[in-house]
């Protein structure tokens, strides 16, 4: 099976962290991606090495998904570890694990320590709960690969207590623009819902409550969806079971073809096919749909479950993010949560690079309720105002380091330039990115240009060089082409080519190195 570029890409990327001793490392690719078919495509690496190989999930699906498209992509075959069928005495090299049965000690204790070279983790956001550490910490040495869809930084951050580096990421948006997955757009429905009375419990909204404070609004919801989505498939997330049946009454009563699916039904397997033939254009369903279950003609999702949990909220909105035949984009609804407490994934943390940038999109789209918003756009729009507002915030320092007459180029002064947010913003996730600058990362770093004293660690530096090399292969403006034109007063050069840096710099030298005669360096745009 032929992998995509960035699937290749990804395949290498593991297996270098793994060669340069970052044992725990992981691989974040957006539903949808292909992520099975990645470390199916390890582990046959794995395997051709002699090694012995564990794949851990927490549910059934999971387990089936992972060992067909092993055996379809690679032949490898799979032995179970689960319930009452054991891998104990199978010669297969491959052990798909349910996470509840192999952290039970009885069951743990049959496997020498070393027993499993690599441990593949799908669904990573998962991996530091209690139950997968018991495993993990019992095969201590061997390598572990978590892949994950979430594309959340604060998740990374928390996965950082246990893993080591992020080996390979591939964003929501690249994933859009390079066709791989479905546009998105969002509407803000302009009907606020009371959730100042829902208490927490392991760090998210409790659902009994949810319920609770979500039913008068069930009514009106249902009225919003007639408006927005009456000719959509519709897939509905509800925080009870009897909340969501009580929905599908609701819509069918308004002339949906509505039917719900939880953990109990017994026709489940029907439903979800009728669904996916289009017997029926809505399905509600309390949660059971978030993870290991695919129709990619869902071209609607409604969350009506408000979580913190952006990786939560990612699996959600990827049950609708596949490409299908005349599906012209997926659509949001995205409800005014009221709350005082807490902030709510909405439609913009799926793509926002940073959370200031996240807040601007809400407030946009907030301010223009009920309009519909292409989410690519409106990061774009957003992210532009963010840098606006900061390097206002930020004149004066800018201005200064403008003027500096140094070679290199202050990383503030840069990475404003290019509007990289995500760099301004960086927080160190893992133990190796907070060690101090290295005096390789320092000299390369001043080969492109740029001034190193104030680069705080090695994940700041890591991330500053990758984007310095993958601006020089798109041809964009170098730091040293960023110092110079700003320093004449050109502002955001950093989004300009190179050969239209080239062009003005020449310009600026052919008049004796003073700005070319007609040119306002402050409102220049080139070409």
């Amino acid at each position: 099976m032929q992998l995509r570029d960035y699937q290749e890409e990804a395949r290498g990327a593991v297996q270098q962290e793994w060669q340069s001793g970052r044992k725990r490392t992981l691989l974040v690719l957006p539903t949808g991606c292909g992520k099975t078919i990645v470390f199916s495509k390890i582990i046959e690496d794995r395997v051709r090495l002699g090694e012995r190989v564990l794949v851990l999930a927490h549910r059934s699906e999971l387990l089936e998904q992972a060992s067909d498209k092993l055996m379809t992509a690679t032949g490898l075959g799979t032995a179970l570890e689960k319930a009452e069928s054991t891998s104990i005495g199978s010669w297969f090299r491959v052990v798909v694990g349910s996470v509840q049965t192999l952290q039970r000690e009885k069951r743990l204790s049959q496997f020498p320590p070393n027993y499993f070279d690599t441990i593949i983790i799908d669904e990573a956001h998962h991996a530091i709960s209690d139950g997968y550490q018991r495993v993990l910490q019992h095969f201590d040495d061997s390598n572990v690969l978590g892949v994950t869809a979430t594309p959340d930084r604060g998740d990374k951050r928390n996965l950082g207590q246990y893993f080591d580096s992020l080996a390979y990421e591939y964003s929501l948006v690249q994933a859009i623009k390079s066709g791989y997955l479905s546009k998105i757009t969002a509407v803000t429905i302009p009907l606020t819902l009371d959730l100042s009375s829902v208490s927490m419990q392991s760090g998210d909204f409790k659902a009994s409550d949810l319920g609770t404070a979500l039913d008068p609004y069930l009514e009106q919801i249902a009225d919003e969806m007639v408006k927005q989505c009456a000719d959509r498939k519709t897939v509905v997330f509800l925080p009870l079971v009897k909340t969501s049946q009580k929905f599908r009454d609701i819509l069918n009563a308004k002339g949906f073809r509505a039917a719900e699916v939880n953990g109990e039904s017994k026709d489940r397997a029907e439903v979800l096919e009728d669904f996916d033939k289009d017997k029926y254009n809505v399905l509600c369903n309390s949660m059971l749909l978030t993870e290991g279950w695919d129709c990619p003609s869902v071209d609607c999702v409604v969350v009506l479950r408000p979580t913190k949990v952006r990786a939560l909220y990612s699996q959600m909105v990827g049950r609708g993010t596949r490409l299908f035949p005349g599906k012209e984009n997926l659509l949001l609804l995205d409800f005014l949560w009221h709350t005082e407490r807490h902030e709510l994934c909405r439609p913009a943390h799926l793509i926002a690079g940073t959370e200031e940038v996240a807040k601007k999109m809400v407030e946009n789209m907030e301010e223009e309720a009920g309009a519909l918003f292409d989410i690519e756009e409106l990061e774009v729009k957003s992210a532009e105002d963010v840098v606006a507002q900061r390097e206002e915030a930020l004149a004066k320092q800018l201005e200064e380091m403008r003027k500096r007459k140094r070679k290199l180029v202050d990383p503030l002064q840069f990475e404003m330039s290019i509007h990289a947010e995500d760099l301004v913003d960086y927080v160190p996730g893992f133990g190796w990115e907070q060690s101090p600058v290295s005096d390789k990362q320092k000299q390369t770093l001043e080969k492109f240009g740029i001034f190193t004293d104030e680069i705080g660690n090695a994940g700041k530096a890591a991330k500053l060089l990758d984007r310095l090399a993958k601006r020089r292969d798109e041809g964009l403006t170098t730091p040293k082409q960023i110092r110079l034109l700003e320093r004449y007063g050109f502002r955001n050069v950093g989004m300009w080519q190179f050969d239209q840096a080239r062009s003005m710099i020449d310009r600026i030298a052919a008049a004796g190195w003073r700005c070319p005669a007609g040119v306002s360096p402050r409102e220049y745009q080139p070409g």
